[in-house]
């Protein structure tokens, strides 16, 4: 995956540790449906996997390729623990 990329991703991770507040209200809003760990850490990883998906459009001018794909899911296997501890 381009370096970019990753850095583009570290910094939303680092935007969502920074905005929990936001993160909060959203997930506090959506409690209705669901308001476990897991949700919480679903909310991020969309997120997180929106920045990928944008920035691979803006930056690489194509969608992300499966290869790139698997090294997202792998970022984001080793962030689990710091995504998952927000709360």
């Amino acid at each position: 995956m381009d370096g970019t990329i990753l850095a583009k991703i570290e910094q939303k991770i680092q935007d969502a540790l920074s905005n929990k507040d936001e993160i909060k209200e959203l997930i506090k809003l959506l409690s209705t449906i669901d308001d476990s760990k897991s949700f919480a850490l679903g909310v991020m990883v969309g997120r997180i996997y929106n920045a990928f998906y944008y920035q691979s459009k803006r930056i690489l001018n194509r969608e992300p390729t499966k290869d790139e794909f698997k090294e997202f899911l792998e970022f984001v296997k080793n962030k689990k623990y710091d995504l998952e501890n927000l709360w």
